[in-house]
């Protein structure tokens, strides 16, 4: 067999992993990842760096694992960062996805990228955060949103956004769209959202919530501007005053934002696309009181090269503090843009690490 042709090495076996670094066998690239005990660095089996000793070296099915272990990426081969070759492969698939009618099977992506489906899946994961299915089902839903935006009938932008069944898409809409689509075209009409304005520490908040859970929580210095900003988001809903009930919960919500360490025991009518919920799910999983850089987010939800996407998804945040944005920062520590001005950020992290509260 030509070498060329030849399998990549199985990365559960050892003696092929360690082949693959002593002949910079690139065919191995994305299939695992080696680090040295001595240096603390990891690399592609590509890597142009001295070989080091077989007893120094462990292998690693991925970037992450490798990271999660106490290693650090080699900044000559960066195996971190997917190569152009892995960036033009999952740019192709991408480009298929939105051209098919019907979401596309594994396999005929598989073949569009010219690798393997189990290695499609590793190589568009690290890209997007996303699996092949997951982005397609995103896409699908991003169509729709469009197309329900400019006016089209909720039958013919079903059918048109790629959904092979109107009973399918059904049995998901409220998932997709936090409501009936013919509500989503209409503005949220028919949907009743209730609101209330309080005052906190960190000036005016506004709070509102659906049947199904807090669905904005806005900060700012004028409530006429938090008000505006809630029915530009939903034009055509109901919107109505809080109840004596309801004013429980706002007092929840700003007892939260005096003290983050207490939590917050309410549900969420969370909206965004399925990046936007990793990411969302990921920062409420960091602990009150620590911040993390966006290219550690971007790598927890298994998309490392994802970090512009994760800063987006952060900004995309339209519940401030019960979504806590605020502890996403730049590799440097600086606490950098922030939807409700980057002061109420450093306010925000500094009082739940304990220190200074606004300046």
């Amino acid at each position: 067999m030509n070498a060329r042709n030849q399998p990549p090495p199985d990365p559960d076996r050892d003696d092929d992993c360690w082949s693959a670094v002593c002949t910079r066998d690139a065919r191995a690239d994305g299939h695992f990842v080696y680090a040295v005990r001595t240096t603390g660095v990891y690399c592609r089996p590509s890597c142009g760096a001295r070989t080091p000793r077989r007893e120094n070296v462990v292998f690693h099915a991925s970037p992450a694992a490798a990271e999660a272990a106490g290693f650090r990426a080699c900044r000559r081969c960066r195996p971190d960062r997917p190569d152009s070759q892995d960036a033009a492969r999952v740019a192709a698939v991408c480009r298929h996805i939105d051209a098919a009618e019907t979401l596309p099977p594994l396999a005929e992506l598989a073949r569009v990228a010219g690798i393997g489906p189990a290695q499609l899946r590793r190589v568009f994961r690290a890209a997007t955060g996303l699996t092949p299915r997951a982005w397609g089902q995103a896409r699908r839903a991003a169509r729709l949103r469009e197309a329900l935006d400019a006016g089209a009938g909720v039958t013919t932008a079903v059918f048109d956004a790629g959904y092979e069944s109107s009973g399918r898409f059904y049995a998901e809409a409220h998932r997709v769209l936090g409501m009936t689509p013919r509500q989503w075209r209409d503005g949220g009409h028919g949907t009743t959202i209730r609101f209330a304005i309080g005052q906190c520490w960190l000036g005016a908040i506004l709070v509102a919530a659906t049947s199904r859970g807090l669905c904005a929580v806005l900060l700012g210095d004028e409530a006429d501007a938090l008000v505006r900003e809630l029915q530009d988001r939903f034009p055509r809903a109901e919107l109505c005053g809080g109840d004596a009930d309801f004013e429980q919960v706002v007092a929840q919500v700003v007892g939260f934002v005096e003290t983050p360490q207490r939590g917050l025991d309410l549900p969420l009518d969370l909206r965004g696309t399925a990046f936007q919920l990793r990411v969302w799910q990921a920062l409420r999983d960091v602990p009150a009181g620590t911040t993390v850089s966006y290219s550690e987010l971007a790598r927890r939800i298994g998309a490392p090269a994802a970090v512009r996407a994760v800063a987006g998804a952060c900004a995309a945040n339209a519940l401030a503090v019960a979504i806590p944005c605020h502890r996403a920062v730049r590799l440097d520590g600086d606490p950098s843009g922030y939807r409700w001005g980057v002061a109420r950020k450093r306010a925000l992290i500094a009082r739940e690490a304990g220190t200074s509260p606004l300046e």
